[in-house]
C-alpha cells in the first residue's frame, strides 16, 4: 500500500475549502488547509518547487491565472483548475500529477 500523500490547499472560499478537504481526506490524502492569500504566493510555490522534486503545485481560481513562471520552472509538476470544477476534477487531476511523478 502506497502511504498517503499530502496536500495543502490554499483558497479564499471557506466553503469549498471545506468540501475539498472532505472529499481529499476520504481518498486517503493528509489535507492541510489555509484559508489566505497574498501576492508572495507565486513566489512561495516557486521556492517550494525548486527545493524539493517531489513538490506539485496544484492552483485554483475563478479568475484567470497565468502559472507559466511555474509551469516553466517545474514542467509538469503545476497545474490548474478553474473553478467551479466537480470533485471528480479535483481527485483526477492529482491522480495525473502523482502519476506522472512515478514515469520520472
Amino acid at each position: 500500500m502506497e502511504p498517503a500523500r499530502r496536500i495543502l490547499i490554499v483558497d479564499d472560499e471557506a466553503q469549498l475549502l471545506k468540501m475539498m478537504r472532505v472529499y481529499l481526506q476520504r481518498l486517503g490524502y493528509i489535507v492541510t488547509v489555509c484559508d489566505t492569500t497574498d501576492d508572495s504566493m507565486e513566489d512561495l510555490a516557486l521556492r517550494i518547487l525548486r527545493a524539493n522534486g517531489g513538490v506539485r503545485v496544484l492552483a485554483t481560481s475563478g479568475y484567470p491565472v497565468d502559472m507559466g513562471i511555474l509551469e516553466a520552472a517545474a514542467p509538469g509538476r503545476v497545474a490548474f483548475l478553474h473553478k467551479p470544477f466537480p470533485p471528480e476534477r479535483l481527485a483526477d487531476t492529482l491522480r495525473r500529477m502523482l502519476a506522472a511523478e512515478k514515469e520520472v
